[in-house]
Order: C-alpha cells, then structure tokens, then sequence
C-alpha cells in the first residue's frame, strides 16, 4: 500500500483528495497546509507520494518540491496546477516532478498519476 502526503491550503481540497486516497487502497500519511509544513512532513514520514498544489502559501509547490528532491532524489511528487500555469509546470518538469495533474481534474486523473509512481 502506497503512503501518501498530501500539501494543499484548500480544506475542501485536501478532504476530497484524502477521501478518494483513503477509499482507493492507499494510506494518506500526513497532510499540509502550505509548501513549509509539506517539506517538515516529507522528512518527517518519509511518503511514498507526494500530491500538492502547485499555489500554496509560505513555500510554492515548486519551491518545496525543490526542497524535498535536495533532500531525496527519488522523491516521487505529483504537482496540481491550474489550467493556464504553463511556465509552472514546465519548471515543475524540470525539477523532478513525476506528474503534473490540472485543475479541473478527474478523480481518475489523481489515482492513475499516483498509480504510475
């Protein structure tokens, strides 16, 4: 079974996201509110997965993304990012993440993204 970390400021995000993990066959870990507490939990529970949004506050999804590969290589992170945010997930690509999943998306969209790590 999969341990995922979920980083998103949204409660309605988290909870949907959560909810679909939980009822999925995967176990969610650990969830945070903004990139500085989904880098403190990363290191802390050591997750199989990483699903965070990419506008997050005190750290962006792509900052803490950066952060969390300086610290694990084979950190497995899967970006959420608006429709329209191409430069983003172009740098987001670049720094390792191993999916991008755009907003509005399905929920089989998420599953098939953690399914591939």
């Amino acid at each position: 079974m999969k341990s995922v970390l979920i980083v998103d400021d949204s409660r309605v995000s988290r909870k949907m996201i959560r909810n679909l993990i939980s009822h999925s066959g995967f176990e969610v870990v650990g969830e945070a509110i903004d990139g500085r507490e989904g880098l403190e939990l990363y290191v802390k529970l050591s997750p199989d997965v990483v699903v965070m949004d990419i506008t997050i506050p005190e750290m962006n999804g792509l900052d803490s993304l950066m952060k969390i590969k300086e610290h694990d290589p084979d950190a497995r992170v899967i970006l959420i990012a608006e429709e329209g945010q191409d430069q983003e997930k172009e740098e987001a690509r670049k720094a390792g993440a191993v999916a991008l999943v755009t907003k509005p998306y399905t929920d089989e969209d998420i599953l098939y993204a953690i399914r591939m790590c």
